[in-house]
């Protein structure tokens, strides 16, 4: 089992950036596609963006391509999403999951791991 832990919320001005990070403990985490969810205040979760185990197919929301990039370091168990020129709309409490078939997956229905989720707040 894997255990995910998100960092890097915080509040920002539009137009501004954070990075976020993801970090795992226990599992094998090198094998997991992982994926980055959101989800504002009466709203559902929806993706943002997905990399594959190995970091060579990556995939995002289309409001998020161009400003967000999803990386990973497996030495370090590590998920990172940075965000650039964030907009009030990108205002959410944002997830990372694993998805344990390894592709990385636009369908949060493959994820079965789940962090505790970090508040982003970009205020304009």
């Amino acid at each position: 089992q894997v255990q995910l832990v998100e960092s890097g919320g915080g509040l920002v001005q539009a137009g501004g950036s954070l990075r976020l990070s993801c970090a795992a403990s226990r599992g094998t985490f090198s094998i997991y596609g992982v994926g980055w969810f959101r989800q504002a205040p009466g709203k559902e979760r929806e993706f943002v963006a997905a990399i594959s185990w190995s970091g060579g197919s990556t995939d995002y929301r289309d409001v998020v391509k161009g400003r967000f990039t999803i990386s990973r370091d497996n030495a370090k168990t590590t998920v990172y999403l940075q965000m650039n020129s964030l907009k009030p709309e990108d205002t959410a409490v944002y997830y990372c999951a694993a998805d344990t078939w390894g592709a990385g997956s636009t369908d949060i229905k493959t994820y079965k791991y789940w962090g505790q989720g970090a508040q982003v707040t970009v205020s304009s």
